[in-house]
């Protein structure tokens, strides 16, 4: 598997974020870790230290462009880059989706997402090439939601939708400067956004167990990683009826995927 000496992970004190920070960490690597909370974000990284890694750890909003663009500036250079900072609605059909929860959910996947890619583009483009041609990789978290209108969770499908297609239109271009870009759309991973879901959740994951299927499809060179498979196969088939249709085959739930 690809190893890789700097790494820099958004959203990294629960979930995803977590594991791919444990899977990396070995003496030699630098991780810089943002999270929300300071002390969650730091018992992460107290164990990523005792595996031997040296970590940064950063209080920040992703939706802070100024914040994000000195952050990610004063981290560089660096090898790999995740943008797996991310929310949810969780309120449901029956009780709509607040405007102001709206609109945090697309700054945080959407706008926070782009403040951790562009600028890390930035950095990248300007690091020397390896023996595989490549200055960086940057691994962008959607979701299988992307692939659906879902109509309980409007914002957060809409999101990842957004989040996943810029980054597979972008990766060809990204690609000649050195950089790969990576969408990653999984289904149910077992995170602190799952953990409220009072719904069976087909194909839930560990997320240890989506952090070793993301790094061995970032080592592979995919522009869009989906699993498990048949979820991905699912949405999409979904998303290709009717829309009256989509939301009466729905079963009446309220949660996310990732």
């Amino acid at each position: 598997m690809t190893h890789y000496r700097s790494v820099l992970i958004t959203g990294a004190s629960s979930g995803i974020g977590e594991a791919l920070s444990h899977a990396l960490s070995a003496p030699g690597v630098s991780l810089h870790l943002s999270g929300r909370d300071a002390t969650r974000l730091e018992t992460v990284a107290t164990a990523c230290r005792a595996r031997g890694a040296e970590v940064h750890p950063q209080i920040i909003d992703v939706r802070d462009q100024t914040a994000m663009e000195a952050w990610i500036d004063a981290a560089g250079p660096l090898d790999l880059v995740v943008a797996n900072a991310g929310i949810a609605s969780g309120e449901g059909r029956t009780g709509g989706e607040r405007l102001e929860r709206t609109r945090a959910i697309f700054g945080t996947n959407v706008d926070g997402m782009l403040n951790t890619v562009l600028p890390a583009m930035a950095v990248m483009a300007a690091q020397p090439a390896g023996a595989d041609g490549l200055r960086g990789r940057i691994a962008v978290i959607a979701s299988v939601a992307a692939f659906m209108a879902i109509p309980d969770s409007a914002a957060y499908s809409a999101s990842k939708a957004a989040a996943d297609a810029w980054t597979v239109a972008s990766a060809r271009g990204a690609r000649a400067r050195g950089i790969q870009l990576t969408s990653v759309c999984p289904g149910y991973i077992r995170t602190a956004l799952t953990a409220r879901n009072d719904f069976p959740m087909p194909g839930l994951m560990d997320a240890d167990r989506a952090a070793g299927v993301i790094l061995r499809g970032l080592a592979a060179g995919r522009i869009r990683l989906v699993f498990p498979w048949w979820m991905g196969f699912l949405t999409r088939m979904l998303g290709l009826l009717p829309p009256g249709l989509t939301g009466k085959l729905m079963p009446n739930r309220t949660g996310e995927s990732a």
